[in-house]
This record gives C-alpha cells, sequence and structure tokens, in this order.
C-alpha cells in the first residue's frame, strides 16, 4: 500500500484541480490490489487443500486403516472425510467466485460489499476448520475411551481412587488443555497465513470507504 499511500499524499497536494483523477487512480489501485488478495486466498486454498489430500494419502495405510477399526469409527471417518473434502472444495469455489466478483466490479460501492462477502468466506472457512478439528478429537477421545484397553484402565484407576472426583477434574481439565492447545495452533496457523491478507482487505474497504463519502 506504499504507493497507495504517496498517490494520496500528492492527491491532497492536488485536490484543488486533480480531485476527480485522482480519486479515479486510487479507485484502481485498491481495485487491482483488492483482486490480488482475493486472487492469494484463493491459491492458499486451493494449495492447502491439496497439501492437506496428499498427507492424507500418505498415511493412509494398512496400520492407520486398522487404527481406525480398532476404535470402530473407520466408516465414521471415512464419511467425514468425504463431507470434509466437498465443503473444502464448496469454499475454493467460492474464493474463486470471490475473486471474479471483485475483477469485474466496476464500482467503488459493489466493491466495497464484494471485500466484505470475501472476507466474511474467509473467516466461514477458519471456522469450520477449527470446528472439524475439534469435533474429530472429540470422536477420537469417545472411542478410545471405550475401545481402547489403556484408556479404559485408566478410566478404572480413576473411579477405584478415595478423591476420584479431584482425579477425574484433573483428567478432563488435562484433555481440555490439550484440544485449545492444539485449535490455538489451528487458529494461529490461519490467522498468521489468511490474517495479513485480511488485514490488507480491510484497510481497502476503510479507503474506499473514504472514497464514496
Amino acid at each position: 500500500m506504499e504507493e497507495l499511500d504517496l498517490l494520496k499524499k500528492d492527491w491532497k497536494k492536488n485536490e484543488n484541480s486533480f480531485t476527480q483523477v485522482s480519486e479515479n487512480e486510487i479507485y484502481k489501485m485498491i481495485h487491482r490490489n483488492s483482486s490480488s488478495v482475493v486472487k492469494w486466498i484463493m491459491i492458499i486454498g486451493i494449495l492447502e487443500f491439496l497439501f492437506l489430500t496428499g498427507l492424507g494419502f500418505y498415511f493412509a495405510d494398512d496400520s492407520y486403516t486398522k487404527s481406525l477399526e480398532k476404535f470402530h469409527i473407520d466408516t465414521l471417518m471415512t464419511i467425514l472425510t468425504f463431507v470434509n473434502y466437498a465443503v473444502c472444495i464448496g469454499f475454493i469455489f467460492h474464493f474463486y467466485k470471490n475473486f471474479k466478483n471483485i475483477s469485474t466490479t466496476d464500482s467503488s460501492r459493489m466493491l466495497m460489499k464484494n471485500i466484505l462477502k470475501a472476507r466474511k468466506t474467509v473467516k466461514y472457512y477458519v471456522a469450520y476448520n477449527l470446528s472439524m478439528a475439534c469435533i474429530i478429537f472429540i470422536i477420537i477421545l469417545i472411542s478410545s475411551c471405550i475401545y481402547d484397553e489403556t484408556t479404559i484402565n485408566t478410566i478404572s484407576k480413576i473411579n477405584s481412587q478415595e478423591n476420584a472426583i479431584l482425579t477425574w477434574a484433573g483428567f478432563i481439565g488435562g484433555i481440555l488443555f490439550v484440544l485449545a492447545l492444539l485449535l490455538g495452533l489451528f487458529w494461529l496457523f490461519y490467522k498468521l497465513i489468511y490474517g495479513f491478507l485480511l488485514r490488507k482487505l480491510y484497510r481497502n474497504y476503510q479507503e474506499l470507504k473514504k472514497i464514496d463519502l
């Protein structure tokens, strides 16, 4: 946005004689910048999808399949995997749609509207991925409590203790801590990747509001 800042300074110096031209130039620059940002959001979304899909195929060996069968969640995880693929492809389609809408926008008001829509799509995407990670964690936890011998023995030992309530509190607290840590790492990952781009879009939106007033 350094170019835009320089152009705005020049605009202020000559606002009496070149206001209309400068507004037009600033709009074009914001338009190009917004289109570029949304294009990168789409590219990163595609790369992330391809990377995670490749990672899934890499680890989907016999031992992984046997582990799922041991926990009796092989069918459920297969369904969730296909649902996740469908939803992620849907989000990528929306990223592409947002990119096309912003690229072909010809008014500041419509560009502002499309920028907000693009930001909202990314936020929904991040919220979905965090929710899916939480759901998978809970499914694995519940199935391990039912079918994993080590977890079952741990639960039996806790129940046999005199201070079982305190032990259960510590056990559940540890699980919640691990869940919060995992979700926090995922959130930080998305914050670093998409947060920078969303902030650029928001700055563009604010600049457009000034022009539109």
